[in-house]
């Protein structure tokens, strides 16, 4: 008597999974794009746009290039400092977490626009920093709960282009002919209405309520295979970081030094926007070849992206190709960091934020030293140290061979089944 009804059980638990898979999978589109508009005003806004306005800030705080590095690197401390926080807030509620780094976003970015002075303007820095540390583990571990399967790495992959969506909207700002104070005023009513909207649809968003058993957060690759890919995830990550800190705090001015300004500078920032959406497609890249030949595809543009504005004459069809191989090959190399932290980590959002923190790392430091190189011996110079040290990436591609180790990211949609 108990046979039949065990099968019936065990058939109508198999079902409920089914069930869920489809209804993640139905459902990760809305889950990215809601992911993807908090990203985009959490970094586009709150954090990047910082270095789009570096001219104004120089002139309305009196600042040398080593001072706006020094905003550069306070604004990746509070980033670092959410991304602490990520991880505790996004494992009790990812919606919480969204939301918490929703709001930050508004609150830092009105406090910068109300600062009187080089500190207050620094602390707001700092709180909008936040947002985005807060954003990446919250929409990580939203996701990771709520979407099985192959479709989980495109959904992680193409919220994570956010960030790219934020620039687009930004780019053109400088222009207004007007202070800059009205197009933060602009920035900050917008991230009021993205946290809006996800407020509202927060009951919507819910983790599965079976997500485990669709196989939404998947264990960690066997802990004695974890050491060296984590090691290698976090000097990917730091490497990252300090090659990225030249061209989001720098870029604008690396251009202005070379006589591209106006329409033609924010016209850069704009294609590193528009490129980025591009980077959604490396869940793809590495579902298909691999995560080591991903990251490898990636590496080329990465370092010629600062190697072309390191260039003495800078002619503007390069800074446009520089920029747009900047903003597709970060967003596409941040992406996989996402897919890599999760083969390497039993939680999703602590994952991500090991990753993110070594990014924010090597963003906080190099950020004040490539300024101080700049002061010395100028942009181009500083550009080009940036590029040599991003070659240092091809050391640290994931699963070298002879390394007894399988490649994280073959075979992404079975992660984690070997491992149990």
């Amino acid at each position: 008597m108990t046979g039949p009804s065990c099968s019936r059980s065990a058939s109508g638990s198999e079902e409920a999974v089914r069930a869920a898979a489809e209804a993640g999978r139905a459902r990760w589109h809305i889950l990215a794009l809601h992911g993807a508009a908090v990203i985009a005003v959490c970094y586009g806004f709150a954090r990047y746009a910082f270095g789009l306005f570096g001219e104004e800030f120089q002139r309305d705080f009196s600042l040398s290039a080593t001072g706006l590095g020094i905003l550069g690197g306070i604004s990746t401390a509070g980033y670092a400092a959410g991304l602490v926080l990520g991880p505790r807030v996004a494992q009790r509620s990812p919606q919480g977490a969204v939301l918490a780094a929703g709001a930050l976003s508004v609150a830092g970015i009105a406090a910068m626009l109300v600062a009187q002075g080089v500190i207050a303007f620094g602390a707001g820095v700092a709180l909008a920093g936040s947002s985005a540390g807060l954003a990446s583990p919250g929409v990580a571990q939203l996701i990771n709960r709520s979407v099985p399967g192959p479709a989980r790495h495109s959904a992680q992959t193409w919220a994570n282009t956010g960030t790219s969506f934020g620039l687009l909207v930004t780019a053109f700002t400088p222009l207004v002919p007007l202070d800059w104070h009205w197009s933060w005023t602009g920035f900050c009513v917008i991230a009021g209405l993205v946290t809006m909207v996800f407020a509202a649809w927060r009951g919507r968003l819910s983790p599965l309520s079976v997500a485990r058993g669709t196989g939404a957060e998947q264990p960690a690759i066997h802990l004695g295979r974890t050491g060296p890919e984590r090691r290698e995830l976090l000097i990917t990550s730091l490497l990252l970081g300090m090659t990225s800190a030249p061209y989001w705090n720098f870029s604008q001015l690396r251009l202005a030094d070379a006589g591209v300004t106006g329409l033609a500078a924010t016209t850069c920032w704009f294609m590193i926007g528009a490129a980025g959406i591009l980077g959604g497609v490396a869940g793809r890249v590495a579902s298909v070849a691999g995560l080591r030949r991903a990251q490898l595809a990636f590496c080329a543009p990465w370092t010629l992206s600062s190697g072309l504005l390191a260039l003495p004459w800078l002619p503007y069809p390069a800074a446009l190709v520089s920029a747009a191989l900047f903003g597709m090959s970060y967003m596409a190399l941040s992406g996989l960091c996402i897919l890599r932290a999760e083969r390497c980590f039993r939680t999703s959002s602590f994952g991500v934020t090991v990753s993110f923190f070594g990014l924010a790392i090597g963003q906080a430091g190099a950020a004040p030293l490539v300024g101080m190189v700049a002061d010395r011996v100028g942009l181009a110079p500083a550009f080009a140290l940036s590029a040599a040290v991003s070659l240092a990436l091809l050391a640290v591609l994931p699963g070298r061979p002879g390394s007894g180790r399988p490649e994280a990211g073959r075979g992404l949609a079975h992660a984690g089944s070997a491992s149990r």
